[in-house]
Protein backbone atom coordinates (compact mmCIF):
# COMPACT_ATOMS: atom_id res chain seq x y z
CA UNK A 1 0.00 0.00 0.00
CA UNK A 2 1.37 3.23 -1.02
CA UNK A 3 2.06 5.92 1.80
CA UNK A 4 -0.86 8.30 0.59
CA UNK A 5 -3.42 5.60 1.07
CA UNK A 6 -1.70 3.97 4.15
CA UNK A 7 -4.73 3.52 7.10
CA UNK A 8 -2.74 3.60 10.36
CA UNK A 9 -5.23 1.62 13.55
CA UNK A 10 -4.43 2.45 17.12
CA UNK A 11 -6.05 0.29 19.72
CA UNK A 12 -5.84 1.57 23.58
CA UNK A 13 -6.45 -0.90 25.60
CA UNK A 14 -7.92 0.40 29.18
CA UNK A 15 -9.32 -1.67 32.25
CA UNK A 16 -12.75 -0.99 31.53
CA UNK A 17 -12.77 0.16 27.64
CA UNK A 18 -11.08 -0.40 24.74
CA UNK A 19 -10.97 2.08 22.46
CA UNK A 20 -9.91 2.08 18.52
CA UNK A 21 -8.72 5.01 16.39
CA UNK A 22 -8.38 4.66 12.82
CA UNK A 23 -6.35 7.38 10.62
CA UNK A 24 -5.52 8.20 7.27
CA UNK A 25 -2.95 9.82 5.39
CA UNK A 26 -4.43 11.65 2.58
CA UNK A 27 -2.42 12.44 -0.17
CA UNK A 28 -1.16 16.26 1.11
CA UNK A 29 -0.04 14.84 3.94
CA UNK A 30 -2.61 15.73 6.53
CA UNK A 31 -3.41 12.49 8.79
CA UNK A 32 -7.44 12.30 8.86
CA UNK A 33 -9.40 10.30 11.73
CA UNK A 34 -11.78 8.59 9.64
CA UNK A 35 -13.07 6.19 12.63
CA UNK A 36 -13.74 5.29 16.19
CA UNK A 37 -15.01 2.50 18.29
CA UNK A 38 -15.36 1.38 21.83
CA UNK A 39 -16.48 -1.05 24.06
CA UNK A 40 -16.07 -2.80 27.54
CA UNK A 41 -13.22 -4.21 28.02
CA UNK A 42 -13.93 -7.65 29.61
CA UNK A 43 -10.68 -9.82 30.19
CA UNK A 44 -8.11 -6.93 31.23
CA UNK A 45 -7.52 -5.39 34.78
CA UNK A 46 -5.17 -3.01 35.64
CA UNK A 47 -3.62 -3.15 31.91
CA UNK A 48 -3.00 -7.19 32.72
CA UNK A 49 -4.87 -9.91 30.63
CA UNK A 50 -7.13 -11.92 32.92
CA UNK A 51 -8.85 -13.67 30.38
CA UNK A 52 -7.73 -14.38 27.63
CA UNK A 53 -10.83 -15.91 26.00
CA UNK A 54 -12.59 -13.06 27.06
CA UNK A 55 -9.85 -10.46 25.67
CA UNK A 56 -10.07 -11.63 22.43
CA UNK A 57 -13.86 -11.56 22.30
CA UNK A 58 -13.68 -7.42 23.59
CA UNK A 59 -11.06 -6.75 20.99
CA UNK A 60 -13.04 -8.47 18.28
CA UNK A 61 -16.02 -6.49 18.89
CA UNK A 62 -14.56 -3.04 18.80
CA UNK A 63 -12.91 -4.18 15.55
CA UNK A 64 -15.53 -4.89 13.90
CA UNK A 65 -17.38 -2.09 15.29
CA UNK A 66 -14.99 0.42 13.05
CA UNK A 67 -14.54 -1.67 10.25
CA UNK A 68 -18.20 -1.50 10.20
CA UNK A 69 -17.94 2.44 10.93
CA UNK A 70 -15.09 3.04 8.05
CA UNK A 71 -15.72 0.17 5.46
CA UNK A 72 -11.67 -0.97 5.88
CA UNK A 73 -10.45 -3.95 7.03
CA UNK A 74 -8.42 -3.78 10.01
CA UNK A 75 -5.87 -6.23 9.47
CA UNK A 76 -2.68 -4.48 11.81
CA UNK A 77 -2.53 -2.06 14.40
CA UNK A 78 -0.60 -0.12 16.68
CA UNK A 79 -1.17 -1.52 20.39
CA UNK A 80 -1.21 0.48 23.91
CA UNK A 81 1.00 -1.57 26.86
CA UNK A 82 -0.17 -0.38 30.23
CA UNK A 83 -0.34 -1.29 33.67
CA UNK A 84 1.94 -1.69 36.63
CA UNK A 85 3.78 -4.35 35.52
CA UNK A 86 5.55 -1.83 33.27
CA UNK A 87 9.06 -0.21 35.01
CA UNK A 88 11.82 2.15 33.27
CA UNK A 89 15.36 2.31 34.04
CA UNK A 90 18.11 4.32 33.26
CA UNK A 91 20.71 2.87 30.48
CA UNK A 92 24.53 3.33 29.02
CA UNK A 93 25.99 1.94 25.96
CA UNK A 94 29.40 2.13 24.27
CA UNK A 95 30.56 1.01 21.44
CA UNK A 96 34.20 1.58 19.12
CA UNK A 97 33.08 3.54 15.60
CA UNK A 98 33.59 0.65 13.47
CA UNK A 99 35.04 2.50 10.06
CA UNK A 100 38.72 3.00 9.41
CA UNK A 101 37.60 6.77 8.51
CA UNK A 102 36.07 7.48 11.98
CA UNK A 103 32.77 8.32 10.21
CA UNK A 104 29.40 7.21 12.09
CA UNK A 105 27.02 5.45 9.97
CA UNK A 106 23.58 3.90 10.92
CA UNK A 107 25.21 0.28 12.04
CA UNK A 108 27.15 2.17 14.66
CA UNK A 109 24.07 3.78 16.32
CA UNK A 110 22.51 0.17 15.86
CA UNK A 111 25.03 -1.41 17.95
CA UNK A 112 25.45 1.34 20.70
CA UNK A 113 21.80 0.76 21.25
CA UNK A 114 22.18 -2.96 21.49
CA UNK A 115 25.00 -2.37 23.96
CA UNK A 116 22.65 0.09 26.02
CA UNK A 117 19.95 -3.17 25.82
CA UNK A 118 22.93 -5.18 27.65
CA UNK A 119 21.56 -3.89 30.77
CA UNK A 120 20.77 -6.06 33.49
CA UNK A 121 17.39 -7.10 32.94
CA UNK A 122 14.61 -8.12 35.76
CA UNK A 123 13.73 -12.06 35.90
CA UNK A 124 10.77 -12.42 33.36
CA UNK A 125 10.90 -9.06 32.03
CA UNK A 126 11.77 -7.81 28.37
CA UNK A 127 12.34 -4.75 26.37
CA UNK A 128 9.52 -2.92 25.13
CA UNK A 129 11.68 0.10 24.35
CA UNK A 130 14.46 1.79 24.11
CA UNK A 131 14.69 5.60 24.16
CA UNK A 132 17.86 7.46 23.83
CA UNK A 133 18.20 10.40 25.27
CA UNK A 134 21.85 11.99 24.03
CA UNK A 135 24.71 10.64 22.53
CA UNK A 136 28.36 11.61 23.25
CA UNK A 137 31.25 10.70 20.68
CA UNK A 138 35.11 10.93 21.95
CA UNK A 139 33.39 12.49 25.62
CA UNK A 140 31.80 15.64 23.26
CA UNK A 141 28.36 15.24 25.14
CA UNK A 142 24.66 16.39 24.40
CA UNK A 143 24.74 15.17 20.65
CA UNK A 144 20.94 14.20 19.78
CA UNK A 145 22.01 12.59 16.14
CA UNK A 146 25.63 11.87 15.98
CA UNK A 147 24.92 10.41 12.02
CA UNK A 148 27.68 11.83 9.62
CA UNK A 149 29.85 12.73 12.91
CA UNK A 150 33.88 11.51 12.85
CA UNK A 151 34.97 10.01 16.19
CA UNK A 152 36.57 6.54 18.01
CA UNK A 153 33.92 5.98 20.52
CA UNK A 154 30.66 6.61 20.70
CA UNK A 155 28.39 6.08 23.54
CA UNK A 156 24.54 6.87 24.19
CA UNK A 157 22.16 7.60 27.43
CA UNK A 158 18.95 5.55 27.60
CA UNK A 159 15.56 4.98 29.00
CA UNK A 160 14.78 1.33 28.97
CA UNK A 161 11.28 0.86 29.32
CA UNK A 162 10.15 -3.21 29.76
CA UNK A 163 7.15 -4.95 31.12
CA UNK A 164 6.50 -8.64 32.18
CA UNK A 165 7.00 -10.81 29.34
CA UNK A 166 4.52 -13.18 30.11
CA UNK A 167 1.78 -10.04 29.54
CA UNK A 168 3.47 -9.15 26.48
CA UNK A 169 2.66 -12.50 25.25
CA UNK A 170 -0.82 -12.75 26.66
CA UNK A 171 -1.26 -9.79 24.37
CA UNK A 172 0.21 -11.28 21.48
CA UNK A 173 -1.84 -14.32 22.00
CA UNK A 174 -5.04 -12.43 21.95
CA UNK A 175 -4.28 -10.31 18.76
CA UNK A 176 -3.30 -13.61 16.89
CA UNK A 177 -6.16 -15.12 17.75
CA UNK A 178 -8.52 -12.09 16.87
CA UNK A 179 -6.36 -12.18 13.63
CA UNK A 180 -4.80 -8.91 13.72
CA UNK A 181 -0.78 -8.07 12.93
CA UNK A 182 0.53 -5.64 15.78
CA UNK A 183 2.74 -3.18 13.87
CA UNK A 184 3.93 -2.14 17.62
CA UNK A 185 3.27 -2.60 20.81
CA UNK A 186 3.85 1.06 22.35
CA UNK A 187 4.22 2.00 25.85
CA UNK A 188 0.64 4.08 26.33
CA UNK A 189 1.63 6.92 28.25
CA UNK A 190 4.47 7.94 25.35
CA UNK A 191 1.62 7.55 22.43
CA UNK A 192 -1.11 9.56 24.75
CA UNK A 193 2.10 12.16 25.08
CA UNK A 194 2.29 12.22 20.81
CA UNK A 195 -1.51 13.43 21.03
CA UNK A 196 -1.90 15.72 23.64
CA UNK A 197 2.05 17.48 23.62
CA UNK A 198 3.45 19.75 21.31
CA UNK A 199 7.55 19.77 20.67
CA UNK A 200 8.09 23.45 22.72
CA UNK A 201 6.29 21.64 25.55
CA UNK A 202 8.24 18.59 25.42
CA UNK A 203 11.55 20.94 25.28
CA UNK A 204 10.41 23.10 28.17
CA UNK A 205 9.81 20.50 30.78
CA UNK A 206 6.47 18.88 31.25
CA UNK A 207 4.13 15.93 32.99
CA UNK A 208 1.57 14.47 31.40
CA UNK A 209 -0.89 12.41 33.04
CA UNK A 210 -3.52 9.94 31.84
CA UNK A 211 -6.08 8.88 34.54
CA UNK A 212 -7.69 5.70 33.64
CA UNK A 213 -10.69 3.41 34.84
CA UNK A 214 -8.19 1.61 37.35
CA UNK A 215 -4.67 3.32 36.73
CA UNK A 216 -3.15 6.25 36.24
CA UNK A 217 0.06 6.76 33.92
CA UNK A 218 2.30 9.47 33.95
CA UNK A 219 5.52 10.82 31.87
CA UNK A 220 7.89 13.34 32.24
CA UNK A 221 9.42 14.74 29.19
CA UNK A 222 12.42 17.33 29.22
CA UNK A 223 14.47 18.66 26.15
CA UNK A 224 12.70 16.02 23.68
CA UNK A 225 13.44 13.42 26.17
CA UNK A 226 11.66 10.75 28.70
CA UNK A 227 12.96 11.18 32.54
CA UNK A 228 10.73 8.54 33.90
CA UNK A 229 7.43 7.10 32.93
CA UNK A 230 5.46 5.28 35.25
CA UNK A 231 1.93 3.42 36.23
CA UNK A 232 -0.30 3.61 39.59
CA UNK A 233 -2.48 1.26 40.43
CA UNK A 234 -5.05 3.79 40.92
CA UNK A 235 -7.76 5.43 38.85
CA UNK A 236 -11.04 7.19 38.37
CA UNK A 237 -13.10 3.88 39.96
CA UNK A 238 -11.54 4.16 42.88
CA UNK A 239 -13.12 7.94 43.24
CA UNK A 240 -16.37 5.94 42.27
CA UNK A 241 -15.75 2.47 44.65
CA UNK A 242 -14.73 6.16 47.71
CA UNK A 243 -18.66 7.34 46.40
CA UNK A 244 -20.32 4.52 46.87
CA UNK A 245 -18.69 3.44 50.33
CA UNK A 246 -18.75 6.67 51.66
CA UNK A 247 -22.82 7.78 50.82
CA UNK A 248 -23.71 4.17 51.31
CA UNK A 249 -25.15 3.66 47.83
CA UNK A 250 -24.46 1.49 44.73
CA UNK A 251 -21.62 1.64 42.67
CA UNK A 252 -23.41 2.55 39.36
CA UNK A 253 -25.52 5.06 41.66
CA UNK A 254 -22.13 6.57 42.60
CA UNK A 255 -20.88 6.93 38.96
CA UNK A 256 -23.54 9.16 38.39
CA UNK A 257 -23.67 11.34 41.40
CA UNK A 258 -19.50 11.18 40.24
CA UNK A 259 -20.36 12.63 36.72
CA UNK A 260 -23.27 14.72 37.68
CA UNK A 261 -22.26 16.46 40.65
CA UNK A 262 -18.74 15.89 41.39
CA UNK A 263 -16.19 17.87 41.89
CA UNK A 264 -12.41 17.65 43.00
CA UNK A 265 -12.78 21.43 44.83
CA UNK A 266 -14.16 21.94 48.00
CA UNK A 267 -15.12 25.32 47.34
CA UNK A 268 -16.81 24.58 44.44
CA UNK A 269 -19.52 22.20 45.95
CA UNK A 270 -22.56 24.53 47.02
CA UNK A 271 -22.48 24.27 51.01
CA UNK A 272 -25.83 23.18 51.80
CA UNK A 273 -27.06 22.07 48.08
CA UNK A 274 -28.59 18.33 48.34
CA UNK A 275 -28.36 15.72 45.56
CA UNK A 276 -31.64 13.60 45.61
CA UNK A 277 -31.09 10.35 43.92
CA UNK A 278 -34.54 9.85 42.54
CA UNK A 279 -33.39 12.22 39.66
CA UNK A 280 -30.32 9.91 39.25
CA UNK A 281 -32.20 6.67 39.32
CA UNK A 282 -35.64 6.19 39.97
CA UNK A 283 -34.96 3.08 42.43
CA UNK A 284 -32.83 4.82 44.82
CA UNK A 285 -33.76 7.23 47.60
CA UNK A 286 -32.06 9.41 49.47
CA UNK A 287 -30.04 12.77 49.74
CA UNK A 288 -26.56 13.67 49.58
CA UNK A 289 -25.14 17.19 50.40
CA UNK A 290 -22.50 18.10 47.39
CA UNK A 291 -19.93 19.15 50.02
CA UNK A 292 -19.91 15.42 51.43
CA UNK A 293 -19.34 14.29 47.70
CA UNK A 294 -16.78 16.44 47.15
CA UNK A 295 -14.34 16.07 50.24
CA UNK A 296 -14.66 12.42 49.21
CA UNK A 297 -13.51 13.12 46.03
CA UNK A 298 -10.86 15.72 47.04
CA UNK A 299 -9.14 13.27 49.09
CA UNK A 300 -8.82 10.67 46.83
CA UNK A 301 -7.63 12.83 43.75
CA UNK A 302 -4.77 14.77 46.16
CA UNK A 303 -3.77 11.09 47.21
CA UNK A 304 -3.53 10.55 43.83
CA UNK A 305 -1.33 13.47 42.82
CA UNK A 306 0.78 13.43 45.49
CA UNK A 307 2.24 9.96 44.60
CA UNK A 308 2.68 11.58 41.34
CA UNK A 309 4.40 14.28 42.88
CA UNK A 310 6.60 11.68 44.78
CA UNK A 311 8.48 10.44 41.50
CA UNK A 312 8.82 14.19 40.39
CA UNK A 313 10.73 14.28 43.53
CA UNK A 314 12.79 11.36 42.70
CA UNK A 315 13.70 12.90 39.50
CA UNK A 316 14.21 16.49 41.06
CA UNK A 317 11.26 17.61 38.99
CA UNK A 318 8.83 18.75 41.48
CA UNK A 319 7.57 22.41 41.31
CA UNK A 320 10.51 22.79 37.97
CA UNK A 321 8.53 21.93 34.86
CA UNK A 322 7.66 25.22 33.30
CA UNK A 323 5.49 23.51 30.75
CA UNK A 324 3.54 22.57 33.58
CA UNK A 325 0.95 19.33 34.14
CA UNK A 326 -1.54 18.16 30.93
CA UNK A 327 -4.26 15.90 32.30
CA UNK A 328 -6.08 13.70 29.38
CA UNK A 329 -7.62 10.31 29.68
CA UNK A 330 -11.37 9.77 30.37
CA UNK A 331 -11.15 10.77 34.34
CA UNK A 332 -9.51 14.02 33.43
CA UNK A 333 -12.37 15.43 32.74
CA UNK A 334 -13.87 15.92 36.67
CA UNK A 335 -14.57 19.00 37.48
CA UNK A 336 -12.18 20.88 38.83
CA UNK A 337 -9.40 18.67 38.94
CA UNK A 338 -6.63 21.03 36.59
CA UNK A 339 -7.31 23.58 39.80
CA UNK A 340 -6.40 20.51 41.88
CA UNK A 341 -3.40 19.68 39.95
CA UNK A 342 -1.85 23.47 40.38
CA UNK A 343 -2.21 22.91 43.81
CA UNK A 344 -0.68 19.84 44.33
CA UNK A 345 2.33 19.69 41.59
CA UNK A 346 2.78 23.75 42.11
CA UNK A 347 3.00 24.00 38.34
CA UNK A 348 0.68 25.50 35.41
CA UNK A 349 -1.47 22.55 34.76
CA UNK A 350 -4.45 22.31 32.02
CA UNK A 351 -6.65 19.45 30.18
CA UNK A 352 -4.95 17.67 27.36
CA UNK A 353 -7.34 17.13 24.00
CA UNK A 354 -5.73 15.14 21.39
CA UNK A 355 -4.13 17.04 18.52
CA UNK A 356 -2.33 17.16 14.83
CA UNK A 357 -5.05 15.65 12.62
CA UNK A 358 -8.05 16.43 11.27
CA UNK A 359 -11.36 14.85 11.83
CA UNK A 360 -15.08 14.84 11.25
CA UNK A 361 -15.71 13.02 13.94
CA UNK A 362 -16.26 15.51 17.54
CA UNK A 363 -15.17 12.64 19.70
CA UNK A 364 -11.97 12.34 18.15
CA UNK A 365 -10.88 15.36 19.73
CA UNK A 366 -12.27 14.18 23.65
CA UNK A 367 -9.06 13.34 26.05
CA UNK A 368 -10.90 9.66 26.72
CA UNK A 369 -9.37 8.55 22.89
CA UNK A 370 -5.83 10.82 23.48
CA UNK A 371 -4.26 7.15 23.47
CA UNK A 372 -6.17 5.50 20.84
CA UNK A 373 -5.12 8.27 18.62
CA UNK A 374 -2.06 9.01 19.64
CA UNK A 375 -0.96 5.41 18.73
CA UNK A 376 -2.16 6.55 15.15
CA UNK A 377 -0.10 9.86 15.38
CA UNK A 378 3.10 7.32 16.72
CA UNK A 379 2.14 4.71 13.95
CA UNK A 380 2.72 8.39 11.31
CA UNK A 381 6.27 9.11 11.90
CA UNK A 382 8.55 8.17 9.95
CA UNK A 383 11.06 6.67 12.40
CA UNK A 384 9.36 5.96 15.82
CA UNK A 385 11.27 5.54 19.30
CA UNK A 386 12.66 2.20 18.55
CA UNK A 387 11.22 -1.27 20.17
CA UNK A 388 11.80 -4.51 20.08
CA UNK A 389 8.82 -6.06 19.94
CA UNK A 390 6.85 -5.54 16.42
CA UNK A 391 8.55 -8.15 14.22
CA UNK A 392 7.27 -10.86 16.54
CA UNK A 393 3.68 -10.68 16.40
CA UNK A 394 3.27 -9.50 12.24
CA UNK A 395 0.98 -12.28 10.05
CA UNK A 396 0.96 -12.82 6.77
CA UNK A 397 -2.39 -11.29 5.45
CA UNK A 398 -4.07 -14.67 4.00
CA UNK A 399 -3.20 -16.50 7.75
CA UNK A 400 -4.93 -13.32 9.81
CA UNK A 401 -8.25 -13.54 7.18
CA UNK A 402 -8.26 -17.27 7.92
CA UNK A 403 -8.10 -17.28 11.83
CA UNK A 404 -9.97 -14.16 11.85
CA UNK A 405 -13.14 -16.21 9.99
CA UNK A 406 -12.70 -19.67 12.64
CA UNK A 407 -12.67 -17.29 15.55
CA UNK A 408 -16.05 -15.88 14.24
CA UNK A 409 -17.59 -18.86 14.11
CA UNK A 410 -16.11 -19.86 17.82
CA UNK A 411 -16.46 -17.05 19.57
CA UNK A 412 -19.15 -15.11 21.20
CA UNK A 413 -19.86 -11.42 20.75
Amino acid sequence: MSRRQQTIAGIDLGSSTIRIAVGEIRPEGDLHIIGLGEGPSDGINKGVITSIEDTVSSISACVEQVERMTGRSIENAYVGVSGTHIISQESRGVVAISRADGEIKQDDVTRVLEAAKAVATPPNYEIIHILPRSFSVDNQVGIIDPLGMTGVRLEVEAQIILGLSNQIKNLGKCFFRVGMGINEMVFSILSTAESVLDKRQKELGVLVVNIGSSTTSFAVLEEGDVLTAKVLPIGARHITNDIAIGLRIPVDLAEKVKVNYGTSLLEKAGKNKLINFKDLSEKERGTASQKQVAKIIEARCEEIFKMVDKELARVDRSGKLPAGAVLTGAGAKLDGLVETAKKIFKIPASLGLPQGFVSGINKAFDPSFSTAVGLVLWGQRPVGLRTTLPSLFKIDSRIKKGIKNIFKNILPY
